[in-house]
């Protein structure tokens, strides 16, 4: 993963599009979902809920994700919903465009702010109408300024000058002024664009960002100073191409408002806002991280190269303590295979001593003996007089004789040496086999754990998928279907969802229709100023006529009647009371006779979804957009039983590789498409 935090460019793109979108919300909750993240559930009339991340540190953005709430809320958490809730959200701003954002609240105790602070840890701050902070997430004493309740708030020194308010001249001062320093560094440090940007602008001016401002010439800063500003022009002007870069493995690598030079050749997502850009990028991140937390590849892997670096230890170890335990067992057989010779050496020493003679005497004998040839002497090397030892050298063997020892004790301490030696040598052996054995077991954690890494972030995006919240059309509310030439035809489900719609919903120019029997919906045309065809006409007529009554006394048809919004109304004639839900026509009716009843249930194959999608309506209607489809007509068969035989004629419609996926959907998702859930299926 790359991108962890935002920028300066991201606070200031997602305030710009927030702005457009929550202000003049009201908060209906607000959740902790963690040590350092916020949820605000926001809301505006006749709009679908708003549902705004803020995470300390890290990112602000709308989420179109179910996130998991804990069962408690924490402290924190209901101050705020204290402060907050049924508050109403009357501006948010980038402060100098630094990575902090303020967002104000009309409360019943006034107005307060909510500091986010996006840069290192991050945190968020509660300050009250008279500027002293109310709450925070994380108090703290700092050098320049404290994060205390009951203090006034201090925002944290500029991480560098406004670019959006210097000129060129104050530009070319300060790249003049820093003297022997990378320009990227400088662009990066005392503007506080971060590294990302600096390099941007000068990607565009055709800088080499490792050359020094000291070096640099008039023309240079002043095409970095107009990269730079072309930057932020992209942004103030909301000329905004939101854009998720992916690297060569497809893993995500950054979140961008617009397009930058620097990763062209890589693949990139595109989005219509930046909101759901930062929202699909930071979901899927935060999802492969908790899927990846207990999968601790890289730290098996460091203990894996450990364990292998002392198994190569041990195994050094034990080769030069066997090496030498053998020589100790050769040396003994050595002195053995030679002891009538050691023994004549030995003698010399002892001999020469006891006639008074100093070292250096019987050692000047022996040597010159050895030069004449004599065997005895031929072994001699040299003589230890501190350690009273000679030293020998016989058939690439070199080892000391002690002078104070006989032969055979000597040879008795060799052997006794490579015994010890080999006894260590099994408790070496040991530990060399548990060091083994334990390379083995993180060898095979580690192979399931590279599995893992693979498999895991695949199953989270699955996962994640599920918790995503489909935004819902007005007119999913009620029965629909989109007709065979376009047209959006809306249905009630019942008195209160007909009044609704035609109250709410219906404009002028659209075309209302209702069955010619008690007992029946409104359904509308919805025209868009258009005028609907025959063939949207007769579509609808037949949705009226399905979903009335006459379905469920098992009529073949019913008569039905078209007509244009103004022609309803509430009032009855002398003063009569309508009931909820029926309006009473005036002037003439358009009719459709022996309109018959029959509906169609038919299904969609999603390649992209892998999923069978299940939809009904009208016969052209569903004949005009779906794979396969069964018509049914008002009878006695009903709920699951013919649920089930409409799935099992929809699989045989379809080809072999296609029929499970259709014979797994739930068949809950066919009951809302069959009139009273009951009828038999005419075709299939």
């Amino acid at each position: 993963m790359g991108k962890k935090k935002f920028t300066s460019f991201d606070v200031a793109a997602v305030v710009y599009e927030l702005q457009e979108c929550i202000i003049d919300s009201r908060v209906n909750s607000v959740y902790q979902l963690d040590g350092k993240t916020l949820l605000l559930k926001l809301h505006k009339p006749d709009k679908p809920e708003l549902r705004l991340v803020l995470e300390a540190g890290r990112r602000l953005h709308l989420t179109s994700y179910v996130l998991e709430k804990p069962l408690t809320p924490p402290a924190f958490c209901m101050a705020l919903r204290k402060y907050l809730r049924n508050s109403r959200l009357t501006s948010l701003e980038q402060y100098e465009f630094e990575r902090i954002v303020i967002l104000s609240f009309k409360t019943s105790a006034g107005v307060v702010r909510l500091v986010l602070e996006l840069f290192g840890e991050g945190n968020v701050i509660l300050v009250g109408e008279d500027g002293r902070i109310l709450q925070a997430l994380s108090y703290k004493r700092m050098r320049d300024r404290n994060i205390l309740c009951g203090e006034a708030f201090v925002f944290p020194p500029s991480s560098g000058k406004n670019p959006s308010k210097i000129g060129k001249e104050e530009f070319r001062s300060i790249l003049k002024g820093v003297g022997d320093v990378e320009v990227v560094r400088a662009v990066a440090r005392f503007l506080g664009v971060g590294g990302v940007y600096a390099e941007e602008a000068l990607l565009r001016a055709g800088v080499d960002k490792t050359k020094h401002c000291d070096a640099l010439g008039e023309k240079e800063i002043d095409s970095i100073s107009d990269g730079l500003r072309a930057l932020l022009s992209r942004v103030q002007t909301r000329d905004l191409e939101p854009t998720i870069v992916l690297d060569e493995s497809d893993s995500l690598l950054d979140v961008v408002p617009f397009k930058l030079k620097r990763y062209e050749g890589f693949r990139l997502q595109s989005y219509e806002g930046f909101n759901e850009a930062l929202d699909e990028f930071y979901a899927r991140v935060t999802a492969v991280e908790k899927a990846l937390a207990g999968v601790e590849v890289g730290r098996l892997q460091r203990e894996a190269e450990r364990l292998k670096r002392i198994i190569a230890d041990q195994e050094k170890v034990m080769a030069e303590a066997e090496a030498k335990a053998d020589i100790d067992k050769r040396i003994g057989d050595t002195i053995y295979a030679y002891s009538g010779d050691f023994q004549a050496l030995l003698d010399k020493f002892s001999v020469g001593k006891q006639m008074g003679k100093n070292w250096n005497a019987v050692v000047s004998e022996v040597l010159s003996e050895k030069k004449a040839g004599l065997k005895p002497s031929v072994f001699f090397e040299s003589l230890d007089s501190k350690g009273l030892t000679a030293n020998v050298c016989v058939e690439g063997l070199i080892f000391g004789l002690e002078l104070q020892r006989s032969l055979f004790e000597n040879a008795a301490s060799f052997y006794e040496r490579g015994k010890k030696a080999r006894q260590k040598l099994e408790g070496a052996r040991a530990a060399l086999e548990d060091s083994r054995r334990k390379l083995t077991e993180v060898e095979k954690k580690m192979h399931k754990a590279e599995e893992l890494e693979q498999v895991k972030p695949a199953e989270a995006m699955q996962e994640l998928a599920k918790h995503k919240v489909k935004h819902k059309e007005w007119f999913e509310k009620f029965r629909w279907f989109v007709s065979s030439d376009g047209f959006l035809v809306v249905a009630g489900k019942d008195a209160t969802s007909n009044e609704v719609l035609v109250k709410k919903y219906t404009e002028d120019k659209d075309v209302v229709f209702h069955a010619d029997i008690v007992g029946a919906p409104f359904v509308v045309v919805k025209t868009e100023g258009k005028k609907p065809s025959e063939q949207c006409l007769r579509e609808a007529g037949e949705f009226a006529a399905a979903f009335s009554r006459g379905w469920r006394e098992g009529f073949g048809s019913v008569d039905v009647y078209w007509v244009r919004p103004e022609q309803l109304s509430k009032g009855g004639p002398s003063g009569e009371s309508v009931a909820h839900g029926a309006f009473v026509v005036r002037g003439e009716r358009n009719w459709m006779r022996g309109t018959p009843l029959r509906i169609a249930v038919g299904v969609a194959i999603s390649d992209r979804e892998s999923r069978a999608r299940i939809s009904g309506g009208p016969v052209e209607a569903v004949r005009a957009k779906l794979n396969a489809y069964v018509v049914i007509v008002p009878g006695d068969v009903e709920g699951k039983e013919l649920f089930n035989r409409v799935l099992t004629s929809l699989g045989r419609k379809l080809p072999r590789e296609l029929r499970e996926t259709v014979l797994n959907v739930s068949i809950e998702e066919i009951r809302e498409f069959i009139p009273y859930g009951k009828g038999r299926i005419l075709e299939g």
